[in-house]
Order: C-alpha cells, then sequence, then structure tokens
C-alpha cells in the first residue's frame, strides 16, 4: 500500500547511498541503459517512492510553493495536465483539501488530463482536452467559481529538435496561460513549465499585462542537464 504524500519538503540530508550502476542488456540502448541508471540513483525518484509521490516532479511545486507561497489553505487550484498525479497531491496537502487541517480553511483541487488518471483523494479528477471549445466553462463549472491558482507541468512531445520543442512548449504554456486569464480569481497565481531562456517576448508580455510579478525560475529539483524552467506569474489583474 502507498503512503500518503507528507506535503513536506524533506530534505533527506545526511543519507549516503551507494551508486547503482546498470548493464546494458541485450535489446536495450544505451540511451535507455542510462536513463535507467539514472532513475535508480536520483535522490527525488527516491524520496517519491518513500513519501508516496507519483513522482519526482512533486518536488518541483514543492520548491516553487516554498518560495511563492500559492498553495496556501482554502485555495482552488487548477491542475492542467495533471499526470500522473504528484502535482495534485502536493496540492490537496497543501491547501487543506481533505480537510485534516483543524483551523484552517479547506481548499479544493481539480486535475484536467487528455488522458485518465488514477483517482486521487482529495483531488477531483477529469478527463478534458482544455484547448477545446467550452473548456473554460468546464472548469469554471466543477470549480463551482473561479481559481486562485492555474498550474501546468505539461510538456509537448519531444521531436529531438531543440528550437521546434521550445516552440510547442512555448504554445501549450501560452494556451494554459489563456485559460487562466479565464478562469483565475483577482490576485490569483499562473505556473507552467517553460524552457531554457523564459517565456518567448509575446507570452512574457502579456503575462507582464495581467500580473503584477512574473518571475521565471528553475527549482533544484529540475535536473541540472534539462532545460526546462518555471514561469511565475503572481498577483493577477483580471
Amino acid at each position: 500500500m502507498a503512503k500518503k504524500p507528507t506535503g513536506k519538503n524533506t530534505s533527506g540530508r545526511g543519507e549516503r547511498d551507494l551508486k547503482v550502476k546498470v548493464k546494458t542488456a541485450r535489446g536495450r540502448k544505451l540511451s535507455s541503459t542510462l536513463w535507467l541508471q539514472r532513475q535508480l540513483n536520483d535522490p527525488y525518484v527516491k524520496r517519491a517512492r518513500i513519501e508516496g509521490y507519483r513522482g519526482r516532479a512533486a518536488y518541483k511545486i514543492l520548491e516553487l510553493d516554498d518560495k511563492y507561497r500559492f498553495l496556501v489553505p482554502g485555495a482552488r487550484v487548477v491542475d492542467l495536465g495533471c499526470a500522473p498525479g504528484g502535482w495534485c497531491q502536493v496540492a490537496v496537502g497543501r491547501v487543506n483539501a481533505l480537510g485534516e487541517k483543524p483551523g484552517k480553511a479547506q481548499g479544493f483541487v481539480l486535475g484536467v488530463d487528455l488522458q485518465a488518471v488514477d483517482p486521487i483523494p482529495g483531488a477531483e479528477i477529469h478527463q478534458l482536452d482544455f484547448m477545446a471549445d467550452g473548456a473554460d466553462d468546464k472548469v469554471k463549472a466543477w470549480l463551482g467559481g473561479k481559481a486562485d491558482v492555474v498550474m501546468s507541468d505539461m510538456a509537448a512531445a519531444s521531436s529531438g529538435h531543440k528550437q521546434t520543442d521550445h516552440l510547442r512548449i512555448v504554445a501549450l504554456c501560452e494556451a494554459a496561460a489563456y485559460l487562466a486569464f479565464d478562469v483565475l480569481e483577482d490576485g490569483g497565481t499562473f505556473v507552467a513549465k517553460v524552457l531554457a531562456g523564459g517565456a518567448e517576448a509575446g507570452l512574457q508580455t502579456l503575462l507582464k499585462q495581467r500580473f503584477d510579478k512574473v518571475a521565471h525560475v528553475k527549482p533544484p529539483a529540475s535536473r541540472s542537464d534539462s532545460s526546462e524552467k518555471f514561469v511565475v506569474a503572481t498577483g493577477f489583474r483580471g
């Protein structure tokens, strides 16, 4: 039985593990062997298993929230492209979606994804293409109002061409931003994955027109060899 996520960003300091080496197997590409070796030696992967999260990505949103404090008790959160569910798990604990923190406001977490996602205690999950016509209205109906946070860890399928991938992920981020403009409450927060170099000039300008502050951050949980960064836009001006 999987452990319930703690909602805490534990450091794991003081632990020393021997590095696992993976031998190349017949039929397995070298790139696959290197990926497997990296996974087996990744401290965030190990912590996710121990702490009950569905993936190491959970620590990215934990670290971003530790810095910007947008997942507060009582907040209503929309997680776009929520599979496999790690960001939803973090949000459930931090906004008190299960009502387990006495004296704290109870929040609400809504996850949407193109594919089916296994149920997450404390979160409401729907299968939805958020770019489809009428998606914004469905999201607001499920929320029963507007959101305090819209977040997205989505990434377009890699083409192997850096510039193409950059354009695709910026387009995805831009689409998520437009949904956020429609469903966010005044003062709300938008968090989304982009690639190194931050958002394109057009998207950055757009966000700065609608939010008080826009920052580009690479949390510690983001691998050093990854080109991903996150845009964190706070203080939505509806």
